[in-house]
């Protein structure tokens, strides 16, 4: 195999001839692409584009696959190290696991767990990540921090609720001073895109709903919320609001364009109606749905009625090909083995999901999302010389259903080899994961958390001999 590192020692105006890449119209042979400036800057057949770059490097790819990088619309940064105490649990774990732990982590905690977090997902092939906003008291700079040490594109919301559910609730004047100076301060940036979130609508006040929407809408940024998700919340809001969630945010004007909402799993369809109207967004989460929700997204109605939406993992597992799969297999399960689709998206709908239409759902469909020129170089290079490939007759699907994390070779973020063979090539992956085993468990031992399951470790006496 190529020398990864050494090939791609430089990527200023170097030619990239992969066997296949992975465009908007499927995966072509005989095409290559020349990266400038850490963006895909043209793309012709190989011999042309050497023919008009001369001088350019080269580099020969004829058993990969160059694609774009997995997007991950909905995750959560500094829940890292907790992420398996979740298991079993009922729903709503938030309210007794997620909001004690974030809130007690201190500022180099979040740290690390938002470093371990992005090394996950640049593992999995994800080279953007949607972060829904940390509990955590004020370090949400620590979050831009471990993204830019790795190298995960990060779209970094701030929390604006007034009503309860983070660490610190300031009062209404200091939340929108501080959601200004969040958006002011990553304008621009490269590879931080700022966000403004409320953790769940009744977090916040209907003034502070319509205001951060609106904050967001203004600075081109997007307005991050948990709807729909789960029974006793949709209950809550009926007592409290006289509305379902989504009704609630369609009433006090906080869904539009610029509104990202993750779930959305029980919806009505007066509901879609709504998201399809208001152009709103949506965080087709399936593996969240089967660790620990309520139902499953109807993503496939979504797609038929022109709803915006792309993949997320809320958090669950930072693997983009075991994500679309999820993504199909719910389908098939809730939606088309009822109703005799056997298709439910023909494998294209997913790899779309989990890719451009993803872009378009975080607002990054102008920076990133596909192979095209002006678009920040963000790609994987996937070995296609594997068994699960061979023979290949539909590359697409194939992907969807046989493709996973230890195919991936190489990922690259704004032009930068960021990893090889599943670990970071310019800073030193197991010396974090070492301090995170020394410091995780007297962090998570602090923690006001209320576990209702026990560790399958922990039931070892009772199985079966």
């Amino acid at each position: 195999m190529t020398d990864l590192r050494h090939a791609f020692a430089s990527t200023e105006n170097l030619i990239v001839a992969p066997g296949r890449l992975l465009l908007p119209s499927g995966p072509r042979p005989g095409l290559a692409v020349l990266l400038k400036a850490g963006r895909f800057a043209e793309i012709a057949e190989a011999e042309v584009l050497r023919a008009r770059h001369p001088g350019a490097g080269r580099v020969d790819l004829p058993h990969h696959l160059m694609m774009p990088g997995f997007i991950d619309t909905h995750t959560h940064l500094t829940q890292s190290l907790g992420k398996s105490l979740v298991f079993g649990e009922p729903s709503e774990i938030f309210r007794r696991i997620w909001v004690p732990l974030e809130g007690s982590l201190d500022e180099h905690m979040v740290y690390l767990s938002a470093k371990l977090a992005a090394l996950e997902c640049l593992r999995g092939g994800f080279t953007t990540a949607v972060d829904a906003g940390t509990r955590s008291a004020g370090h949400v700079g620590r979050l831009a921090d471990a993204a830019r040490e790795t190298g995960l594109r990060t779209v970094i919301a701030r929390i604006c609720n007034d009503l309860g559910g983070s660490a610190e609730i300031p009062d209404r004047d200091s939340i929108l001073r501080s959601a200004e100076a969040h958006l002011a301060h990553y304008a621009g940036d490269p590879l931080i895109h700022p966000s403004l979130a409320i953790s769940i609508p009744e977090a916040a006040s209907d003034g502070m709903l319509r205001d951060v929407a609106r904050l967001a809408a203004e600075a081109g940024a997007v307005f991050q919320t948990h709807v729909n998700e789960h029974l006793a919340a949709v209950e809550r809001s009926l007592i409290a609001r006289g509305r379902r969630p989504l009704e609630h945010l369609a009433h006090v004007g906080a869904l539009g364009p610029q509104t990202l909402i993750a779930h959305a799993t029980l919806v009505t369809p007066s509901e879609l109606t709504l998201l399809r109207e208001t152009g709103t967004a949506v965080a087709y989460n399936p593996v969240a749905s089967v660790w620990k929700g309520n139902a499953v997204a109807p993503a496939l109605q979504m797609q038929a009625l022109g709803i915006r939406f792309g993949l997320g993992t809320d958090g669950t597992r930072a693997d983009g090909f075991r994500l679309m799969d999820a993504a199909e297999s719910l389908q098939r399960i809730s939606y088309g083995l009822a109703s005799g689709d056997s298709s439910c998206g023909a494998g294209w709908l997913w790899l779309e999901a989990a890719t451009r239409m993803a872009a378009e759902a975080s607002g990054l469909a102008a920076v990133t999302g596909r192979i095209a020129p002006g678009l920040a170089a963000d790609f994987l290079l996937v070995d296609l010389d594997r068994p699960e490939f061979t023979p290949s007759h539909d590359l697409t699907w194939e992907l969807v259903r046989y493709g996973s994390r230890d195919q991936i070779d190489a990922v690259f973020t704004c032009g930068r080899l960021r990893m090889v063979g599943g670990w970071p090539v310019d800073w030193d992956a197991r010396a974090l994961m070492a301090e995170i085993r020394d410091r995780a468990g007297p962090a998570i031992a602090a923690a006001p958390i209320q576990r209702l399951h026990p560790t399958a470790d922990s039931l070892s006496a009772t199985r079966p001999a």
